[in-house]
């Protein structure tokens, strides 16, 4: 006679041999995402916030905006100079600190968003953590905000702000001051940071336009 463990593995096996009767076949005609390419529809766009930020706990990341390189060759991120200038210029004036990825002042894209003496450090890769004092910067200054603009949007927006926000840091993603090659990458790169991403780093992500950015004293 079965006993009772037979007869349960037994009609485990029967269910399992049952969903896979019909699962597989359907997903092998539903196809990998590459076969879905062309039916994929963009999420809705990602909600931009008003933020106000006390400057004596933000810091201003302004990545690799240079003449060559990314931002050279890149049209979008010539035109993203003005949005980044203004955060720039409001971020200064309120004592906010600044940090900017350059090997000197003279290679940024623009002289209206140079450096001063001691806010930057030559770095080249996506995640401006590594390779630098960045860490150790904000820290010093007791820095909980970041804010991010910088090109690429892929590259050093979620590089950085990745790891800035698994370090404990709140990151503030003004979508006008990100640039990329295309307008694809930059809407990719906005959604993952927004939602698409790990949920550890977009809890602690705030998207915005820089016209939404304000600084207290």
């Amino acid at each position: 006679m079965l006993d009772m463990r037979t007869l349960k593995y037994g009609a485990v096996a029967l269910v399992a041999a049952f969903m896979l009767a019909f699962v597989v076949p359907y997903a092998a005609a539903d196809g990998d995402i590459v076969d879905q390419w062309d039916a994929v529809k963009p999420p809705p766009k990602p909600e931009l916030k008003p933020v106000t930020l006390p400057a004596s706990t933000t810091a201003l990341l302004i990545l690799d905006l240079t003449k060559r390189g990314g931002c050279g060759q890149r049209p979008r991120c010539a035109a993203s100079v003005p949005s980044v200038k203004r955060l720039q210029d409001a971020a200064r004036a309120a004592g906010a600190m600044l940090f900017y990825t350059l090997g000197s002042p003279d290679e940024a894209i623009d002289p209206a968003i140079q450096p001063k003496e001691g806010e930057y450090q030559g770095q080249q890769g996506p995640d401006k953590f590594q390779g630098t004092n960045l860490d150790a910067k904000l820290k010093a200054r007791g820095i909980k905000t970041v804010i991010i603009c910088g090109s690429s949007f892929q590259g050093v927006g979620i590089g950085t702000g990745t790891t800035a926000a698994y370090d404990g840091y709140d990151v503030v993603v003004p979508v006008d001051c990100l640039s990329s090659e295309d307008l694809y990458d930059e809407q990719y790169a906005a959604w993952h940071m927004f939602k698409g991403g790990p949920a550890a780093v977009t809890r602690k992500v705030t998207m915005t336009r820089s016209t939404m950015v304000k600084f207290t004293n």
